[in-house]
C-alpha cells in the first residue's frame, strides 16, 4: 500500500456515509467506537474512542487500514492487531490534520512499519 493509498478508503461507497458511532473491531478484537470521520479523498481517516480498552486514550486511524464496513452491524473492521494499534504514534487532538502528523502515521502503519499489515494477510 503506498502512502497515498493509505489515505483512501478501499470502497468508494464508504465515503458516502457517515461511520461515525460505529463500533470498530481490529483484527483480534473490538477496540472501541468512531468518534469522527472524514470523507476526504486522499485525506481519510477515523478517530476511535478506544473507551475501557485503553482508557481516555483515542487513535488515528488512516481509511486504507479499513478492511470492510458492515452496515447492518454499524461496524468497522480494520487490518491490524489490537497491539499493532495501540502502539501507534499517539493520537494528537492539535496535530491531527497536520501534513507532519499524518506522515508519522503513514510511516508507522504503512510498509516498513511496524503497524503494517499486508490485506492478503
Amino acid at each position: 500500500m503506498s502512502t497515498a493509498d493509505m489515505w483512501m478508503y478501499r470502497e468508494t461507497t464508504w465515503t458516502q456515509m457517515d461511520l461515525a458511532g460505529y463500533s470498530v473491531e481490529a483484527i483480534d478484537g473490538s477496540i472501541g467506537k468512531v468518534d469522527e470521520a472524514t470523507n476526504d479523498v486522499g485525506a481519510s481517516f477515523i478517530v476511535v474512542d478506544t473507551g475501557p480498552w485503553i482508557f481516555g486514550k483515542k487513535v488515528m486511524l488512516p481509511g486504507g487500514v479499513i478492511k470492510n464496513v458492515d452496515l447492518d452491524a454499524q461496524t468497522v473492521f480494520v487490518n491490524r492487531t489490537k497491539d499493532q494499534i495501540k502502539n501507534a504514534p499517539e493520537f494528537d487532538e492539535k496535530r491531527y490534520r497536520d501534513d507532519a502528523y499524518r506522515d508519522d502515521l503513514a510511516g508507522y502503519y504503512g510498509v516498513g512499519g511496524a503497524g503494517y499489515r499486508d490485506y492478503d494477510v
